[in-house]
């Protein structure tokens, strides 16, 4: 009796872990994660080199510390003293302002917000530190 109860939480954990897992695939499986390798690189890698304080590598973080960051939808440091929105740097009014300098931005000005933010996403979470092809700036 004693092993069958050890053997049923086995594999209740193995499930949840399954599940959880496949919440974030699915998270990221919203978005075309190839598009947001080219947003990704060209828009927010250039900034980031330029003006931002140096490139963030996607293998910097986990798939659930990219999922958090996306869900809190805070960009840069909680104190700093202009918060700006993720969802601010994939914004029709952001790469409008950007698109005469930066090719990325005017090639998908037309792509909606919200696909678009779940392209980076889906870009991230692919190659996170945890995931199956961690991926560096260059």
């Amino acid at each position: 009796m004693r092993h069958n109860m050890k053997h049923q939480k086995s594999i209740i954990a193995a499930l949840v872990v399954i599940l959880l897992g496949m919440s974030s695939m699915a998270e990221a499986a919203k978005g075309n994660w190839k598009k947001g390798r080219i947003y990704y690189r060209m828009v927010c890698t250039d900034c980031h080199a330029k003006e931002a304080g140096g490139k963030i590598s996607p293998s910097e973080k986990t798939k659930a510390e990219w999922l958090d960051y996306f869900e809190k939808n805070i960009h840069g440091p909680q104190d700093a003293p202009t918060k700006y929105t993720a969802s601010y740097f994939v914004s029709h009014e952001y790469r409008e302002s950007i698109k005469d300098t930066n090719r990325a931005a005017k090639k998908l000005l037309k792509i909606p917000e919200e696909q678009l933010l779940e392209d980076v996403k889906a870009f991230l979470v692919h190659t996170a530190k945890d995931s199956d092809q961690p991926t560096s700036c260059e």
